[in-house]
């Protein structure tokens, strides 16, 4: 177990050290970018650390309309609702979801999207497909509801959604798009930009604003009819609203959210370039390159003053994953020196 009294950003400071930092998330680098804190700080003037009300009182804060029709418009949906956390946000969703039709979990579902603690399925994705569409196609529309990550950010790998094309039946399905949001799609509109659009597909994209913008916040978007009646639910009428001066610091920052993505984009392709032909993993081109197991190589690399994720999830008796996590803050001189000790390592 490591500790910092500091928050990290391309390094963190470790008794006394400063090492290297390939974890976390944080992708586009915001939470330590000098232009977003000023925004951040711009916002907290404005509206003071929190708005004290219900976002279903009867005094109502216009920012949080303002986001919602910004982030509506980037996700392509009809309508869009903000919460304190991806985490709640997920969870209004699923709660939403299970008003709807049977939830039928994919394998692996991150616990965010759990309701009532859910047997997920044991099995690999593919025979899950296979049986999901069969199971569909059998029943009345509106039997089920598909409850499914877009991204496992400890694979690496980016799901594939085309077989929604073989239902024959109306659906919907509620995405988590947590480590797609800001990162994938020409402007980071995510994974939609990849999901199949058919009339008898309907989508609940839920994302967790953390992972990509830096912004303690989460988002559900989709029908507008959805969105509504999900704002009937008491985990939106009882819950704390986002921080508004983030909400003001996302707004405000387009370009430089943009200019970030080109940053992690190139560091991403650069870390790639110089891995091609090792073990290390990234098939979709994610910030997240997957290394292999085992505690040799994490303090290897701590020895070397490197930093990469390496911890139990979802469960704490669940398999360590080891991963290096590239962001936009990273300088190709960190890539180049953690490549030079993972091929010191032999990968």
């Amino acid at each position: 177990m490591l500790y910092t009294d500091l928050t990290p950003g391309r390094t963190v400071m470790l008794e006394g050290r400063s090492c290297l930092f390939f974890s976390g998330f944080a992708y586009l680098g915001l939470h330590q970018h000098p232009a977003f804190k000023s925004l951040l700080i711009q916002g907290i003037e404005q509206y003071g650390t929190v708005f004290p009300s219900s976002r279903a009182g009867n005094l109502r804060l216009s920012i949080y309309e303002e986001i919602e029709h910004a982030l509506c418009t980037l996700l392509h949906q009809q309508a869009a609702t903000v919460f304190s956390s991806g985490y709640l946000a997920s969870q209004a969703a699923v709660h939403y979801g299970a008003t709807c039709g049977q939830l039928l979990y994919a394998p692996g579902t991150h616990p965010a999207l759990w309701h009532q603690q859910p047997v997920l399925p044991q099995m690999n994705r593919e025979e899950w497909i296979t049986q999901s569409i069969e199971k569909i196609n059998t029943h009345p529309d509106n039997s089920f509801v598909i409850v499914s990550d877009t991204v496992n950010p400890l694979t690496g790998t980016i799901h594939s959604f085309h077989w929604l094309q073989e239902l024959q039946r109306k659906v919907l399905v509620i995405a988590d798009d947590s480590h797609g949001i800001g990162v994938l799609g020409p402007m980071g509109e995510g994974c939609i930009h990849f999901l199949p659009q058919a009339t008898n597909i309907r989508y609940l994209l839920t994302a967790s604003l953390a992972k990509a913008y830096s912004v303690q916040g989460g988002v559900v978007t989709g029908h507008a009819a959805d969105i509504m009646a999900l704002k009937r639910i008491p985990l939106y009428a009882g819950s704390t609203p986002m921080m508004p001066a983030n909400a003001y610091a996302w707004l405000h920052a387009g370009e430089l959210i943009q200019k970030m993505r080109r940053s992690l984009q190139q560091n991403i392709a650069y870390l790639l370039h110089l891995t091609a032909g090792s073990a290390v993993y990234n098939p979709h081109a994610l910030p997240m390159f997957i290394l292999p197991t085992g505690d040799t190589i994490v303090h290897y690399l701590e020895d070397k003053d490197v930093i990469i994720s390496s911890f139990s999830y979802p469960q704490p008796n669940s398999p360590v994953v080891n991963r290096a996590v590239v962001s936009a803050l990273h300088l190709q001189e960190d890539m180049t020196t953690l490549h030079h000790f993972l091929s010191a390592f032999s990968l």
